[in-house]
């Protein structure tokens, strides 16, 4: 396995692009994700990192980008997460102000690569990268991997759960914390994701018929359906890890 950065492999661009993702549809369409993420590697091929195998064929990648924390009106984790840190990402980059700190934005192992390891060594090289480029902290978003399995647990409850061994007991916020990582709070309204009755349908095979909670595959947290005013909207949750890298 050879993990690169894609400045270093700029001709990986478009077999990375073309790599299957397994976000579910309906979080594809969080207007904060759909206006920038197809933009990352081109804005921030130094903070984006591609794994070949021994045939040179793209097998997962892993985003980051560098932003400051420390700007005037920021300084903390935002209550609102990734789609906040996309948005400074990008507004910081536009605006060339230096930045003081990295996030990882998405880590995406190809299906039959899966369950290998390549998720701990994308991690690594997450990390690894953004330290040699002189930063002292990685932070994350975070998206457990099997929250989705009980959406009606709170995740507060759910990411300080642990194992017998101290360990979380979700295997991605397990995978990062044995890579050095800290949980430090919830992002409670990271994503989100509004639309028609119609949409949710579309994106989801769901009826959305009625007034209330609606739990849909794949979300970490119920969906609020408001059937009387033909809308739904979901609001996911996710988990602030932070990596220190001295």
């Amino acid at each position: 396995m050879h993990i690169t950065t894609l400045t270093e492999r700029p001709e990986l661009s478009d077999p990375m692009a073309r790599m299957p993702d397994t976000w579910p549809e309906f979080i594809l369409n969080d207007p904060v994700g759909w206006a920038h993420f197809g933009r990352l590697a081109a804005t921030f091929p130094d903070f984006t990192l591609v794994a070949t195998d021994e045939n040179a064929e793209v097998v997962a990648r892993g985003h980051s980008v560098p932003f400051a924390l420390a700007a005037p009106g920021r300084g903390a984790l935002p209550p609102t997460g990734w789609d906040q840190v996309l948005m400074w990402a990008f507004s910081d980059q536009r605006r060339d102000i230096q930045p003081d700190i990295v996030s990882a934005i998405d880590i995406t192992i190809r299906a039959d690569y899966q369950g290998r390891g390549l998720s701990s060594a994308m991690v690594a090289a997450i990390r690894d990268n953004a330290g040699a480029r002189g930063f002292k902290e990685l932070i994350a978003p975070v998206r457990p991997t099997a929250k989705h399995l009980e959406p009606a647990t709170p995740m507060r409850e759910y990411a300080f759960r642990t194992r017998e061994d101290g360990l979380p007991g979700d295997p991605w916020l397990r995978t990062h914390v044995r890579a050095g990582g800290v949980i430090d709070s919830i992002a409670p309204a990271s994503m989100v994701v509004a639309g028609s009755l119609d949409q949710w349908r579309a994106w989801t095979g769901l009826p959305f018929d009625a007034d209330g909670l609606v739990e849909v595959p794949g979300a970490l947290v119920p969906v609020h359906c408001m059937a009387s005013h033909d809308y739904a909207a979901y609001v996911e949750p996710n988990v602030w890890i932070r990596h220190a890298l001295t």
